[in-house]
């Protein structure tokens, strides 16, 4: 079964919350976290297309986005 990766928009104060399944992973502040959080879930992160809309779920922007800056500007 495959891991379905949920990234949250960013908070006011920046970081985008990480979700796999129903687990919680933490903040991610940029691509480097979030590719931590993905290896720590199971998944090699040489092997991860950010892209892949059947393994990342984005909301409030992909991964350009990690501030409340960074969505205004991607918008």
């Amino acid at each position: 079964m495959a891991v379905r990766v949920v990234v949250h928009p960013p908070s006011p104060t920046g970081g985008r919350r990480v979700h796999a399944d129903s687990a919680i992973l933490g903040v991610a502040y940029g691509v480097r976290d979030l590719l931590e959080f993905l290896r720590r879930a199971g998944l090699d992160p040489d092997d991860v297309n950010l892209d892949d809309a059947s393994l990342i779920e984005w909301h409030g922007g992909g991964p350009g986005v990690w501030s409340p800056e960074d969505a205004a500007f991607a918008g």
